[in-house]
């Protein structure tokens, strides 16, 4: 991992995910890309509107500078290589187009959660990064003084075109040196025997060099609550989760499982793209 993107409003929510982002910087030697988008009118079909215009985006420009001049500058930083960039519309595509732009390999964003406050980068707006981004999508909760991984829970359904995603998770928790629960949660809609569970989370892991793992096979009411279940049990530092985004493949485990998760887990958890 090379090159992290940071989406922040410059809330306390949006610096927990950069303080965590400069975590894995040192981890991976990594370089870090702060995005702030702001919504600003560029142009009006009234010529002599838009030159009144001129202002007040100089203004918002600069006190983005200002606020990025500040941030770059705590101590948690440095050392680190930060680049920023400000893009002047708050769309989901400006985010996954400078992960194209600047050729990211993680997005690591902060968030409130269901009950928070509905500002941009929290709460639901992190549902849609998850949803549309093609690279994996780490959502801090809360802050961290030390991000630490010892036990990872890697939730799916162990269909074979989860498996790449299963490699990506490996990458991250040989980082880390995790344990990772391989955990399938069998609900009354797609129930299979405890064997066959076994069966295809074991077919499913041949070929991949990583022995520091268990295998949980648990039943519950939904596949959410189930994976959330788990992770209080064994006291997860992080929930890695496979997403469909909104493709509608015929699976059990589709994208709204992961945006449900992404929401109501008070732990950080980390989404990888089919």
């Amino acid at each position: 991992m090379n090159k992290i993107l940071v989406p922040t409003d410059f809330s306390e929510q949006a610096e927990n995910a950069l303080k965590v982002a400069a975590m894995l910087a040192k981890t991976y030697n990594a370089e870090i890309y702060l995005l702030h988008m702001m919504e600003i009118p560029m142009q009006h079909s009234d010529p002599g509107q838009a030159k009144s215009d001129i202002p007040e985006t100089l203004f918002f420009m600069n006190l983005a500078r200002k606020r990025f001049e500040n941030l770059i500058a705590q101590d948690y930083l440095k050392d680190i290589t930060v680049h920023e960039t400000v893009k002047t519309d708050i769309t989901f595509n400006e985010i996954k187009d400078s992960c194209k732009e600047f050729d990211i390999d993680m997005i690591v964003m902060g968030s409130h959660g269901a009950t928070g406050m509905m500002e941009m980068f929290v709460g639901s707006n992190a549902e849609k990064v998850v949803r549309s981004s093609e690279v994996p999508v780490l959502v801090i909760k809360n802050e961290h003084q030390t991000f630490k991984v010892n036990n990872f829970v890697f939730a799916s359904d162990f269909q074979n075109d989860n498996k790449e995603t299963y490699k990506q998770a490996v990458k991250f928790a040989k980082a880390f040196g995790s344990k990772i629960h391989l955990l399938l949660v069998i609900t009354s809609s797609n129930f299979m025997t405890s064997y066959e569970a076994k069966t295809r989370i074991n077919d499913f892991i041949s070929g991949i060099d990583y022995d520091n793992y268990t295998i949980t096979i648990h039943n519950d009411y939904t596949v959410e609550q189930g994976i959330l279940n788990v992770s209080k049990d064994i006291n997860a530092d992080l929930i890695g989760i496979s997403t469909h985004g909104r493709q509608g493949i015929a699976h059990f485990f589709n994208g709204s499982i992961s945006e449900d998760i992404v929401n109501h887990a008070k732990r950080p958890v980390i989404t990888f793209k089919i």
